[in-house]
């Protein structure tokens, strides 16, 4: 038996196998694996330089500055002695319980649109007849309509949306980008599926893919970049990352179920229409409609419960400058009772 056949079998054999810990073990060691090494390892030491060159450089030495771990230790306790509560403490609640609802359904609500509207772009272009029928070509040539159909909508509508929120984020905020972001997925699905039956006669597609380019636009001039940047600033250091996973998970969630969705909602109400293997779902035009709600739902939460952030410190926007400022005049207020002058 050859080399390539022992391989063959020991990759059936896992095929085969019932899931166990060891699968479980391997997606986890390879996840933070790849989260560790892209997004940390690659910067931190560049990071370390930087602040030991700003904070910790002595004007008397000629040997630039590097950090001290022990005594950041220490300056984080003394930040942090007297201020700690938990994710599930009532004071958390009180302070950010709306606000991690609010990134939580709102990433939610925008990878419902998102991940439905890119995961599935070649069955609304068929639908609309912008792509003929599988039938009529050959696989080259659909595999390359199709792409050629994306990358339209990428470069028309997608890329251009997001370098309008590098360039306009501090200026108009994240809290506004994102309300306009949920505004105009709205309007614009609206658009496509009141008059869904115009746009699948001859001679209306260009007319579709420009007003479906603008979703994509929307998505990411709005709710598909600040979903991200939003949770990362409003919530306290210790509890950050903690509530930036929780909306992540959150808006993942909303992909499974965007992606599974509306491959089976789209489906046409008529048997006869129906691909192989699937249900009559409730057509694009409803499926389209089900996603503007989406969006609606995602700007009222955003109204709602999404703080702005623009121009505020990271102590700001959590509370804890007010803990800092409460905490000193606390001191202040104790040693003046006890008698003490005050320089």
């Amino acid at each position: 038996m050859g080399r390539q056949d022992q391989q063959l079998q020991v990759l059936n054999a896992l095929d085969a196998a019932k899931t166990q810990w060891y699968h479980f073990t391997a997606i986890i060691v390879a996840g933070m694996g790849f989260f560790t090494d892209a997004y940390d390892l690659f910067c931190i030491s560049l990071v370390t330089k930087l602040l030991g060159r700003i904070y910790y450089t002595d004007p008397a030495s000629p040997t630039p500055g590097s950090v001290e771990i022990e005594v950041e230790e220490e300056k984080l306790q003394d930040i942090t002695r007297g201020r700690d509560y938990g994710l599930f403490s009532a004071r958390f609640a009180k302070r950010h319980g709306a606000h991690l609802l609010g990134t939580a359904a709102t990433w939610f609500l925008v990878d419902v649109a998102y991940y439905s509207q890119n995961l599935f772009q070649k069955d609304i272009f068929t639908s609309i007849h912008w792509i003929p029928k599988a039938r009529t070509m050959s696989a080259l040539e659909e595999v390359f309509r199709i792409s050629r159909a994306q990358t339209l909508i990428a470069l028309c509508g997608t890329v251009p949306g997001y370098w309008f929120t590098v360039f306009l984020i501090d200026i108009i905020g994240r809290f506004k980008i994102q309300l306009l972001g949920f505004a105009g997925m709205t309007a614009f699905m609206l658009g496509l599926a009141i008059p869904y039956h115009h746009w699948t006669m001859p001679g209306n597609q260009v007319i579709f893919v420009f007003l479906y380019g603008f979703t994509f636009f929307f998505a990411n001039f709005g709710p598909n970049a600040t979903a991200f940047i939003v949770p990362a600033e409003i919530f306290p250091a210790r509890l950050r990352s903690t509530c930036h996973g929780i909306s992540a998970a959150s808006g993942k969630a909303g992909a499974i179920i965007g992606a599974f969705g509306f491959l089976y909602a789209a489906q046409p109400q008529d048997k006869a229409h129906v691909d192989a293997g699937y249900k009559p779902g409730i057509g694009v035009r409803n499926a389209l409609f089900v996603l503007a709600g989406c969006n609606l739902v995602g700007f009222l939460m955003t109204w709602m419960l999404v703080p702005e952030s623009k121009g505020k410190s990271l102590e700001e926007m959590s509370g804890e400058a007010d803990d800092e400022e409460a905490s000193a005049n606390g001191g202040a207020t104790a040693v003046n009772s006890s008698g003490v002058e005050m320089v």
